[in-house]
């Protein structure tokens, strides 16, 4: 059964604007330590980064929380083997996910030239 659903669409110029003016300590605040590294070796990092900032904006519509009563860093998105992405929840993230009784996180992205989409999908079993 599907307990909590959220989406997120961010404009990748949006993303290297704010990379451009606040340098690498935006992605700092937004990334966990194993997606920064991926990001800090990535040719378009802004798109990069769009992307996890529209997963973890996703995530937090549907634990029903806001970034700010979660941190960005209790979301991190990384890809399983065959490169689909996966979402790990941890600190408050974790908290409120136990809280509604999710057994199961989906997410699904998308990317086009300008624009990266997010939708993450909460079930219990």
């Amino acid at each position: 059964m599907i307990i909590g659903i959220g989406t997120d669409i961010v404009q990748i110029a949006r993303i290297k604007d704010v990379l451009d003016r606040r340098g690498h300590f935006f992605a700092e605040r937004i990334l966990c330590p194993a997606e920064l590294a991926i990001f800090d070796n990535k040719k378009q990092p802004e798109a990069y980064l769009a992307k996890r900032y529209a997963a973890k904006e996703a995530a937090s519509k549907a634990l029903g929380m806001g970034i700010g009563t979660i941190s960005w860093k209790d979301i991190e998105v990384s890809n399983d083997s065959a490169g689909a992405p996966l979402l790990t929840f941890t600190g408050a993230a974790h908290a409120r996910m136990v809280e509604m009784g999710a057994s199961k996180v989906l997410v699904s992205l998308s990317d086009e030239r300008d624009f990266v989409v997010a939708f993450v999908t909460l079930s219990c079993d």
